[in-house]
C-alpha cells in the first residue's frame, strides 16, 4: 500500500492520541499469556506430514491457494423438520482494511494477485516492526516493540489472537469455517472518522459513507473472486444475500449466506457538534434507501461516540477515559452522566467518586449550559443522552425497510427507547450481536423474537455468557445461539483457554456441527496453528474453538449453535413480513 503521508510523521503523533485510537477498540480479556514472539516459523503445532509444496512464486496470479485442513463434503438441505442448520457469526468486518484511512489495517481477505500480495504487512511495519507503534500499543500497552513483518509464507508473528492490525480473515480461513458448518456471516461495513483523522498515514478519505460504499464494492469483488476459483459466476460458496428467503436457499444449497451490515459512528453524516445535529430527516431517508440499494440489511445507530441519533454505552476505566477524550474531539463535549433510575446501567466511567458527588449539582448545571468536565459522581452511571428525535426517525426507517436494528453500543436510555418502539410495532428484527448492551435487556430482545450472540471470548467465558442469555429465551420462538467474532474489528480474537492441559482438543477432530467433516490442524504456507496453545489466531481456527466449546459446554450449546442459522433466518423473516 502507498502511504498518504511521509512515514516519519508516525513518530510525531502525541501519545494521548495513540492511546485514544487504541482504546476505541475492545480490550483484551484477562487470559493466559500468548505464545512468545519471535518463535520459529513453525511454532505451535507440529507440521503435518504430506503438507503441500509451496508455490514456486507465491502471490502471482493463478498461484495455488492454501488448503483448509478439512475433509468431507459440507452438508446441504434441511433437517427432517425442514430447518436449516449451521452456526452464525453475527458480527465481523472483512473489509475493514479500507477503513480508518486505509493504512491502519495490514493485509486483505483476498487479492487478485494471490495470497502473497494479500497477506503482506503494512509498509510502516517494515524491517523489524519498530515503527508499528499502533500494533505495539494495542498488543503490549507500549508504542515501543518489534515483530516479524513477514506474513506469507512464514507467519512468524502474525496473525495471532492478540494482533489487532493484521488480517484475521483470509478467504481460505473463512472457507475452513464454512466447511465445518458455518452458514451465516454478517459482515459489517465499518468506518470511524475520528480514527481516520487522527492516524497519520492515509490513502483513503475519512468520509464514513464513502468508505461504506467502497467496502460494499469490495464485498462483491470478493464474491466474484471466489466464484472464479470455483467454476464461474454463482458457483462459489460465498453468497451475498438481500433477504431471508434468499439466505435460506443459499444455506439449503450448502453455501455461506453473507449478510451486509453497517457499523459506523456517524451514519449519513449524523454527527453532533455541541447540541446541534449535522444531519436531517431527509438525509437519513436518502441514506437508508441507498444502504438498501447496496444490499445492506442490518445497521447500528451509534458506535463509541455520542452522535445526532443516540447516546452511547460507555467504555470503562482507562479505556473509557481516553474514549471520552475522543467524544470531546468529535462532539465538543465530554460524556455526561446521570444517576440511573432503573436496573439497567451503562458501564461506569472514571474519574468518579467523592469529588464528583460533591460537585454533581454544579456539574449538571454546567452541562445544561454546554460546559462539560470529565468528573463524575459515584456509579451507577447512565448516559444523559438517549435516542433523539432523529434517532427515532432512523429506527422507524429501519423498520419500514425491513432492516435489522443493531442495539449494541446504545446507551441504556437509547436502547430502552428503541426496544419500546420495536415493541409498539411488534417488530422482531433486533440483534445484540457482540455483548455490548445491558444484560437486563435480554428478556425484552427475546420476547420480541430477536436474537443475541456472544462476543468471541475464550471458550469457557463464551459458555458462561450463553448460559446467562439462554435463561431469558422465549419459548414461542426457535432458540439458536451464535457468536460475534468481530474479526478485523481491531479487538482480540478468542485466546487459548486457560488451564486446558487436562482436556485439550485432540487433532484431527470431527466438526461438532457437521459429523461428515473432519478437520486437522490448520496450515497456511509454512505455519501450522493449534487452538490449544494459540487460540483463534485467525478465522480458520473458529471450528477448533467451537470444538473446544463442546469440551466445556457439552452437547446442549452445540445444539444451540447448530440452530443459529435457523433462528437468525426466522427472526429476519418476521421482520420482513410483520
Amino acid at each position: 500500500m502507498s502511504s498518504g503521508r511521509p512515514l516519519p510523521r508516525s513518530a510525531l503523533v502525541p501519545l494521548a492520541l495513540i492511546a485514544l485510537v487504541a482504546c476505541l477498540l475492545p480490550a483484551a480479556p484477562a487470559t493466559a499469556a500468548p505464545a512468545p514472539r519471535g518463535a520459529p516459523a513453525t511454532a505451535g503445532a507440529p507440521e503435518l506430514p504430506g503438507a503441500p509444496e509451496l508455490p514456486g512464486a507465491p502471490g502471482l496470479p493463478g498461484a495455488p491457494e492454501p488448503g483448509t485442513g478439512a475433509t468431507g463434503a459440507p452438508f446441504t438441505g434441511t433437517t427432517r423438520d425442514g430447518e436449516v442448520r449451521g452456526y452464525v457469526d453475527a458480527h465481523t468486518h472483512l473489509m475493514s482494511y479500507e477503513a480508518f484511512g486505509g493504512q491502519l489495517m495490514c493485509g486483505k481477505p483476498f487479492d487478485p494477485d494471490g495470497i502473497g500480495k494479500a497477506l503482506s504487512d503494512c509498509p510502516d511495519h517494515a524491517g523489524n516492526g519498530v515503527l508499528a507503534w499502533f500494533e505495539n500499543f494495542t498488543r503490549t500497552g507500549s508504542p515501543l516493540g518489534t515483530h516479524d513483518p513477514v506474513g506469507w509464507p512464514t507467519f512468524r508473528d502474525w496473525p495471532a489472537w492478540d494482533s489487532r492490525t493484521h488480517q484475521q480473515a483470509y478467504y481460505t480461513w473463512l472457507e475452513r469455517s464454512w466447511r465445518a458448518g458455518q452458514r451465516v456471516l454478517v459482515n459489517h461495513l465499518v468506518a470511524n472518522r475520528q480514527i481516520c483523522e487522527i492516524y497519520p498515514l492515509r490513502r483513503n478519505t475519512c468520509d464514513e459513507m464513502d468508505i461504506i460504499r467502497l467496502q460494499a464494492k469490495r464485498m462483491t469483488e470478493m464474491q466474484a473472486y471466489i466464484d472464479k476459483r470455483n467454476g464461474g459466476p454463482g458457483k462459489g460458496w460465498f453468497r451475498i444475500v438481500r433477504g431471508s428467503e434468499q439466505a435460506r436457499e443459499v444455506i439449503e444449497a450448502g453455501k455461506l449466506a453473507v449478510v451486509l451490515g453497517v457499523e459506523t459512528s456517524e451514519p449519513f453524516g449524523c454527527r453532533k457538534l455541541g447540541s446541534d445535529p449535522q444531519c436531517t430527516r431527509g438525509q437519513i431517508d436518502k441514506g437508508l434507501d441507498e444502504m438498501r440499494d447496496l444490499g445492506v440489511s442490518s445497521m447500528f445507530v451509534c458506535h463509541k461516540f455520542d452522535n445526532a441519533l443516540c447516546g452511547v454505552r460507555f467504555d470503562s476505566d482507562t479505556t473509557g477515559a481516553i474514549i471520552n477524550l475522543g467524544n470531546l474531539l468529535g462532539t465538543g463535549r465530554f460524556w455526561q452522566v446521570e444517576k440511573c433510575t432503573g436496573t439497567e446501567t451503562d458501564n461506569p466511567i472514571a474519574p468518579s467518586g467523592p469529588l464528583g458527588d460533591l460537585l454533581n449539582g454544579p456539574l449538571r448545571w454546567l452541562g445544561q449550559a454546554g460546559i462539560t468536565l470529565p468528573i463524575y459522581p459515584s456509579p451507577p452511571h447512565c448516559n444523559v443522552h438517549g435516542l433523539t428525535d432523529l434517532g427515532e426517525h432512523m429506527v422507524k426507517g429501519l423498520m419500514e425497510r425491513d432492516m435489522i436494528v443493531e442495539i449494541d453500543h446504545m446507551s441504556v436510555k437509547a436502547a430502552g427507547r428503541t426496544l419500546t418502539l420495536l415493541e409498539d410495532a411488534g417488530y422482531s428484527g433486533v440483534v445484540s450481536s457482540h455483548s455490548w448492551t445491558d444484560g437486563a435487556y435480554a428478556s425484552r430482545i427475546y420476547r420480541l423474537g430477536g436474537m443475541i450472540t456472544g462476543y468471541g471470548n475464550a471458550s469457557d467465558r463464551f459458555v458462561q455468557e450463553w448460559k446467562r442469555n439462554k435463561q431469558f429465551r422465549d419459548p414461542r420462538f426457535t432458540f439458536g445461539y451464535g457468536y460475534g467474532l468481530d474479526a478485523n474489528g481491531m479487538g482480540p480474537l478468542p485466546p487459548p483457554r486457560a488451564g486446558n492441559e487436562q482436556n485439550r482438543l485432540r487433532y484431527p477432530f470431527t466438526s461438532p456441527i457437521d459429523p461428515d467433516v473432519t478437520l486437522d490442524r490448520q496450515r497456511t504456507g509454512l505455519r501450522t496453528w493449534d487452538v490449544n496453545t494459540e487460540g483463534v489466531a485467525n478465522y480458520g481456527l473458529v471450528p477448533d474453538w467451537i470444538a473446544d466449546i463442546r469440551t466445556v459446554g457439552g452437547p446442549e450449546i452445540i445444539d444451540d449453535l447448530s440452530r443459529g442459522a435457523e433462528a437468525y433466518l426466522q427472526m429476519w423473516h418476521r421482520a420482513e413480513t410483520g
